[in-house]
């Protein structure tokens, strides 16, 4: 018998990197995890740590694509160990839009990816980069399920009132120009491990989940299912991110085009990549040395850190009026998980009007980075409970996938 059981393979691609990882769907516990990135240039490169290894493994692999970075995989690095490349029975896929096609996790055919390519202007950096690894996949991995979970799958219970604009209906019955939001998998997984962590079932109790990271969003979570959430027809909407600028009058793309003779395509590249915190602090899109700043003083900093968490606690607030009530407040993602000073600060936006408690020595004590596997961060009289809790959308992604396997 194979001594590590049934394992899932999770890859997740972007533009010019591969994320992959090798564990047991039960338990999440991980057997092989890497990064392939700089994909396409000479200096791509890939790493990649076994279970129990105490440094990461590195190698060059100058020009290579995905194709050539999950070759890598099997015949490099899984040739290691033959038992675990023989223990793989699932590849589940992280793929970010899959429009108003998908609310399901999916096994993959022709025709799946042919609609994940329709819906790629909704998502033009991320899904013909999935498109690339799930080719490359089922080309290195023949004889196994693959499957693709969607991370906007989550967010299709949205009612109509929540994902639709105040636009002519035509453009979105032809166009399908609605809120479609992002970071699903995160959502779900975070909201359903708060319900557990209050010993209760998804669907008796209400949440607001915050995924924050260099992309972040916010949702709201009613009895299990998610009924508005701050990122819409694209992951620019929203929340003030490391590079792209969040919510934003329209009208500032005319005066952009009309005053600074801009092209759209030129805004678009504004928008997403010379923006957020990145301009507001002239220092960086990371949040870590933002922190660094605003504890020196610096004002630029200051303005970043006080927008990022402003925008973030009204976003909060005004998820009370969907839900009613506010059993829980989840943070998540690199930042939720790792910046003390943003939980702090949102928290301390929310404390008047909606009785919010953080607790200091809890909230100082809850850094993924440290090993914090996730609770309560909040005082016993919080009128609602906070939590951080690191999300796990590989362990998300590879039990979808067993799934199918059992089938």
């Amino acid at each position: 018998m194979n001594k590590y059981g049934e394992t899932a393979l999770v890859i997740n691609c972007g533009s010019s990197s591969v994320k992959f990882a090798i564990l047991d769907p039960k338990d999440g516990r991980i057997y092989l995890n890497g990064l392939a990135e700089a994909m396409g240039l000479p200096e791509a490169r890939i790493s990649w740590k076994f279970e129990g290894d105490k440094e990461k493994q590195k190698m060059a692999i100058p020009g290579g694509d995905h194709a050539k970075a999950l070759d890598f995989l099997v015949k490099n690095i899984l040739s290691k160990d033959k038992e675990l490349l023989d223990s793989i029975v699932a590849c589940g896929h992280r793929i970010v839009q899959g429009g108003d096609i998908y609310s399901e996790p999916t096994l993959v055919n022709d025709e799946v990816e042919a609609n994940i390519a329709k819906v790629i202007p909704f998502a033009p950096l991320h899904n013909p980069a999935h498109l690339q690894g799930i080719r490359a996949a089922r080309k290195s991995f023949p004889n196994i399920p693959h499957v693709v979970v969607f991370d906007t799958a989550f967010h299709q219970t949205m009612p109509p009132k929540a994902y639709r604009y105040a636009i002519p209906e035509e453009y979105y019955t032809d166009l399908h120009l609605r809120k479609y939001g992002a970071h699903g998998t995160s959502h779900m997984y975070i909201s359903q491990e708060a319900a557990r962590m209050m010993g209760k079932k998804p669907e008796e109790v209400n949440l607001i989940t915050c995924h924050l990271g260099n992309g972040a969003s916010v949702s709201a979570v009613k009895g299990g299912k998610c009924v508005d959430t701050s990122m819409g027809l694209t992951p620019l909407d929203g929340l003030v991110m490391g590079t792209r600028c969040g919510s934003i009058d329209a009208s500032v793309v005319f005066f952009l085009c009309e005053r600074a003779h801009k092209t759209p395509k030129e805004v678009e590249e504004i928008f997403n990549h010379k923006s957020g915190l990145l301009a507001l602090s002239g220092v960086s899109s990371d949040m870590r040395p933002i922190c660094e700043g605003y504890d020196k003083g610096d004002e630029k900093c200051k303005l970043a850190m006080d927008m990022f968490c402003y925008r973030l606690a009204r976003f909060i607030a005004s998820y009370y009026v969907p839900l009613g009530h506010v059993d829980g407040i989840v943070f998540a993602g690199g930042i939720g998980e790792n910046s003390w000073e943003v939980r702090k600060l949102t928290c301390e936006l929310l404390k008047e009007p909606f009785g919010i408690e953080l607790d200091d020595d809890l909230n100082l004590k809850a850094l993924g980075r440290l090993g914090y596997e996730g609770g309560v961060i909040s005082k016993p009289s919080s009128k609602a409970k906070l939590f951080m809790i690191p999300t796990n959308e590989e362990l998300v992604i590879a039990r979808s996938a067993m799934k199918f396997v059992r089938r």
